[in-house]
């Protein structure tokens, strides 16, 4: 049967956390190169300014034949400097980075689980991605210093996020629902199905961390079939999320504001593994709107960065995925892989053949590369192999697969 890739949940076995490096609750997203993620928060918090700046960042529609491109959607280049050398080294006739696609989802507002404001539209967008961007402000002006109005009245980014997390939470509880009763008929006209009693049992344990426990399924601890069930089920609170802290110009150059300590507790708590990133979209629509020259000047005067490279970069990264490279003189590609897929998977990603017809990979890594200069130098340290079936691709390996399929697939 074909297989329908949807996130991927930490099963009880789970290794121990390392004190220093916290495990994350999730290991989520869809392989190949279409990464998606979607920018989240309350009306007028800065997601269409940062959305609009994400926009302008998007790589060329050129550099992605047959595609249709979403215009609600900013196709953004993953941040590589690994990518970067390797297309000065091989300087190829095409190049083809790693991208993050984000959308712009509109204004979450209390009820929107019921209808409320755009309600389900905006629920069903964020159900197509697989991460999400979690904007929430902590500024009381507009650039201009204006006073900026906020749909609940005052500014507390800490109860905007729970109203958020709440409204997601409902509507999988919802849709767990849906799910219940037809489920409870067939186990009453049939008890002796084992299948349809376990899916029952395991759906009525997701039921129960979503409304007894209040939290979200990716924060739970499961087995490897509830694992599999939660990633059929799609559910919007199993998607990872990176947390954007949009503060003013002002605050964000001083890097001082009386939220950050508050915001940074309540996601240590609440949201255990996942990253905060506080930046200024006032400050990088500036950025944006100078030239280098200019650009260079602020940031030097003011001691300060863009963020945007960052922001895409964790939203890219949460996902647990690891790239490698095909490199040649007609092409340099960045491809997208899920951390842990063997080589056969990982060529598949190329092409369903390559992954069928599978004779074997010839891999050097980038380290390598770089400490020796060129691929026939990294042959001649011996450091350029060939490897089977089994072997896990690591991050920045550069490969050249072989295959050969002469018969039709087995049914």
């Amino acid at each position: 049967p074909q297989q329908t890739w949807r996130p991927r949940f930490r099963s009880s076995m789970a290794p121990k956390k390392k004190e220093e490096e916290p495990k994350k609750a999730t290991l989520i997203g869809r392989p190949g190169n279409n990464v998606k993620a979607g920018i989240v928060g309350m009306p007028n918090v800065g997601k269409s300014t940062t959305f609009n700046i994400m926009c302008n960042m998007s790589v060329p529609a050129e550099n992605f034949p047959f595609c249709t491109i979403d215009p609600s959607e900013a196709r953004v280049e993953v941040p590589d400097p690994a990518f970067k050398h390797l297309l000065e080294k091989f300087k190829p006739k095409s190049e083809v980075p790693a991208f993050l696609s984000v959308c712009d989802i509109a204004g979450l507002v209390k009820g929107a689980s019921e209808g409320e404001g755009l309600g389900n539209a905006f629920l069903s967008h964020i159900n197509a991605t697989d991460a999400i961007f979690h904007v929430c402000r902590v500024f009381e002006e507009t650039m201009d210093g204006d006073a900026c109005t906020h749909v609940e009245g005052d500014v507390d980014p800490i109860r905007d996020l729970e109203i958020i997390a709440n409204e997601l939470r409902l509507k999988d509880i919802a849709m767990v629902e849906k799910l219940l009763d037809p489920l409870k008929k067939e186990v009453a006209r049939d008890g002796k199905a084992k299948e349809k009693k376990d899916r029952l049992e395991m759906t009525q344990k997701i039921h129960a961390w979503l409304t007894e426990e209040k939290k979200d399924v990716r924060f739970g601890q499961w087995s490897t079939k509830e694992v599999e069930l939660l990633n059929e089920y799609n559910l919007l609170t199993g998607k990872p999320g990176i947390y954007l802290v949009n503060m003013s110009e002002t605050d964000f150059l001083r890097k001082k504001n009386k939220w950050l300590t508050k915001l940074k507790t309540w996601i240590d708590e609440q949201r255990p593994g996942e990253r905060m990133i506080p930046y200024s979209a006032g400050m990088e629509a500036k950025l944006f709107a100078m030239n280098e020259e200019e650009k260079k000047a602020y940031c030097e005067e003011n001691k300060t960065t863009s963020q945007m490279g960052k922001i895409v970069s964790e939203g890219y990264h949460a996902l647990s995925l690891i790239h490698f490279y095909t490199c040649g003189p007609d092409e340099v590609k960045c491809w997208t892989i899920r951390d842990g897929w063997t080589a056969p998977k990982a060529a598949g990603t190329i092409h369903t053949d390559f992954e069928r017809g599978f004779i074997k990979a010839e891999i050097y890594n980038y380290k390598d590369f770089v400490e020796y200069g060129t691929e026939a130098a990294v042959k001649e340290a011996g450091k350029y192999r060939q490897e089977g079936k089994n072997y896990i691709v690591k991050e920045g390996d550069i490969i050249f697969f072989k295959f050969n399929v002469t018969t039709d697939k087995k049914k």
